[in-house]
């Protein structure tokens, strides 16, 4: 059976579900964002979809609001029996929902009615969520909100950060996607309403996520900083100059020190949180590279160094 689907996805996390639906010679129509400007030379890039997609010779739409009259015709015209989203970054319209004539697929990187929106795996880390995965569900108007078709799970790993868990539930996705939607053009699925009791919602990370209340316990801040990294960025502050702290692991050593405090300690680069402390590993000082956090520490020349609780004023 000859299947038409568009496909609607921006950013890397979309790039082995689109694979994917490639390798099951499907017609493919793919909608993403618009390319924008990057870095300090603010060159024009494309989104990672665009440029997968240029790769396999697929059509490509870059609506600025996929609402519009035009892109709605375009659409229209293609008379998909599919649309499927992975991570789009624009809610569709009920005029674009009832094109498919089949449905409306979207890819979501959380065990709904968890962490509906737009950052389930930074959310799912910071709140010391010990299981996360995706789910295939209809889409309709309300966000994350439809029935599901299928939910895989897998464990969130002490070692994760956001770019681990994000490559694995990617692939996820998209193995999911390979398996479930041929049986759900076949009508084979039965799906399932989301449950209404756990929902809970993971806001954007906004700037006051970032940086480190140094008097909450390790742990917290131990999943901070895994749950902001590579992307945004765990943010810490010594009252004149930020840091972005990419690393850290847990202290075993029984150390005690005020919240903020930095000590080399063993070999080690230890600062103190409000119940125990982490060592320090990857360190970002503003406006400088990458580092390790003892070549920083040796950098500074003094025994005496500490964090300040909080955001910059």
């Amino acid at each position: 059976m000859s299947v038409k689907v568009v496909f609607m996805g921006t950013p890397d996390f979309a790039v082995p579900t689109l694979d994917a639906l490639v390798s099951q010679g499907w017609e493919l129509l793919v909608v993403t964002q618009p390319d924008k400007r990057v870095g300090r030379k603010k060159v024009l890039t494309p989104p990672p979809v665009k440029a997968a997609a240029l790769r396999h010779g697929l059509p490509v739409l870059q609506p600025e609001k996929v609402r519009d009259k035009a892109s709605v015709e375009e659409i229209l015209a293609f008379a998909p029996d599919l649309i499927v989203t992975a991570a789009y970054g624009q809610l569709l319209p009920t005029p674009v929902l009832s094109i498919p004539k089949v449905g409306a697929i979207n890819v979501h990187a959380s065990l709904l009615p968890r962490w509906r929106g737009a950052a389930p795996i930074h959310r799912a880390i910071m709140a010391g969520d010990e299981m996360t995965g995706v789910t295939l569900m209809e889409m309709v108007k309300a966000l994350d909100a439809g029935p599901m078709l299928e939910q895989r799970a897998i464990p969130i790993l002490d070692e994760d950060d956001v770019g681990s868990l994000h490559d694995k539930l990617a692939e996820l996705g998209a193995k999911m996607c390979v398996e479930v939607l041929p049986k759900y053009l076949a009508g084979d699925i039965v799906v399932t309403e989301q449950p209404e009791t756990g929902v809970t919602y993971a806001a954007r990370i906004e700037r006051e996520d970032e940086f480190i209340d140094w008097a909450q316990s390790a742990q917290v801040v131990h999943r901070q900083i895994r749950g902001l990294s590579p992307w945004p960025g765990a943010s810490a502050w010594d009252g004149e100059q930020t840091y972005k702290v990419w690393a850290a692991k847990k202290s075993e050593g029984l150390v005690k020190l005020e919240p903020g405090q930095v000590r080399r300690i063993g070999g080690e680069i230890v600062v103190g949180c409000g119940d125990d402390a982490l060592v320090l590993e990857t360190i970002q000082p503003s406006g400088k590279r990458k580092m390790s956090a003892r070549d920083w520490f040796a950098g500074l020349r003094q025994d005496d160094f500490a964090f300040v609780r909080g955001l910059p004023s």
